[in-house]
């Protein structure tokens, strides 16, 4: 698999022209090993948040045929092995200490047999210490690498991470406090889990795309409902942002770009129209098709469409004109968390400092 090196000009926690990094801030990591994505992002403070240095991103299906079996496969632990591998090697030519990097593993570690013995090999081979977080904390992260991204104006949002095995959506309603998150749910359906139990056929599409949409609408369906929270949504005060490589093709293809461009894509409003009419062309383009599309490619082309349809399932759930398109989520929020803690706490830092 080619390695993505996805570090664009000026990326930040916010938006380029607001703030500047000090060039000695010392660097910090955050590595977020997905059930589809090995992602690293290397960054240093800055003025209310951060300017990223470095980064790397590549598809290791680490969950692949998780859900048949119960256990992580060998090919996909190696080709996970090797991504790794190269994020050590980046942390380390970079100069991260280890108490500066935050390394977390999530669904498919979580839920396999030998998803802490993968993890053992990963810290014996490699050096890194992966820690394997529970939904709650997932979905806590993704909610704080995207709040730059709500619509001040908003009385509440739903914020839907999608991930390749597990779908985490948090619930926010603004109080005189500010945005509070009122509800959340995990659900055990990602991108890979969906396209899995729905292999494409060669026809009848439109029930395939719809079975995979009511796969994912049984799965929220417990989701906590508030009345006052629904009422925000009826009266078009709320949003939806969403956070994956699923919906950051879906707005790529909306987009009709002829390569990816994050400075188009991380912030971009999309009508809920615009979604399923994204979702249409998708169906439409058959799995050559996708696979040429530039902003999807061959190792996303079996996957982009189950990512349509459970974004889908929680646009018919929770009605709402209105969804921001994040790129960014889980590795900014892991970022601004390690940031804060040692500017809170700068006894503490100074220890890490002197043990590095």
């Amino acid at each position: 698999m080619p390695e993505i090196d996805d570090t664009p000009a000026g990326r930040d926690g916010r938006s380029p022209r607001f703030f500047e990094a000090a060039a000695d801030a010392p660097l910090y990591g955050a590595l977020d090993l997905g059930t589809n994505n090995c992602r690293l992002l290397i960054a240093r403070p800055a003025r209310d948040g951060f300017r990223v240095v470095d980064s790397f991103s590549r598809i290791v299906r680490l969950g692949e045929g998780l859900t048949r079996t119960g256990r992580l496969d060998d090919g996909a632990m190696d080709r996970a092995y090797e991504a790794l591998g190269l994020c050590a090697e980046r942390v380390a030519k970079r100069g991260v200490t280890s108490a500066r990097l935050s390394a977390v593993a999530t669904q498919a570690c979580r839920q396999a047999e030998n998803g802490a013995e993968f993890v053992d090999r990963v810290k014996r081979g490699t050096g890194l210490t992966l820690r394997i977080i529970d939904p709650v904390e997932e979905a806590r992260l993704a909610v704080e690498g995207c709040r730059n991204l709500f619509d001040p104006n908003a009385r509440a949002i739903l914020v839907i991470d999608v991930g390749g095995g597990s779908t985490e959506l948090s619930w926010l309603r603004r109080s005189e406090r500010g945005l509070e998150t009122v509800g959340w749910l995990s659900a055990p359906i990602g991108v890979v889990t969906l396209a899995e139990r729905h292999p494409e056929p060669t026809d009848n599409l439109d029930a395939w795309y719809e079975a995979m949409v009511a796969d994912m609408a049984e799965a929220i369906a417990d989701g906590p409902v508030d009345p006052d929270l629904r009422a925000e949504f009826d009266a078009g005060r709320a949003h939806l942002v969403g956070t994956s490589g699923a919906i950051t093709s879906l707005a790529g293809i909306h987009l009709r770009l002829a390569r990816y461009q994050r400075d188009r894509i991380d912030g971009l409003w999309m009508k809920r129209a615009d979604c399923e009419a994204a979702a249409d062309r998708l169906l439409a383009l058959g799995p050559a098709g996708r696979a040429a599309e530039a902003c999807i490619g061959p190792e996303r082309a079996d996957l982009v469409l189950a990512g349509a349809a459970i974004l889908e399932a929680v646009q018919r759930a929770w009605p709402c004109d209105r969804v921001r398109v994040a790129d960014r989520g889980l590795r900014e929020g892991l970022l601004l968390q390690r940031m804060r803690e040692d500017r809170r706490n700068p006894r503490s830092r100074r220890r890490r400092r002197g043990r590095s």
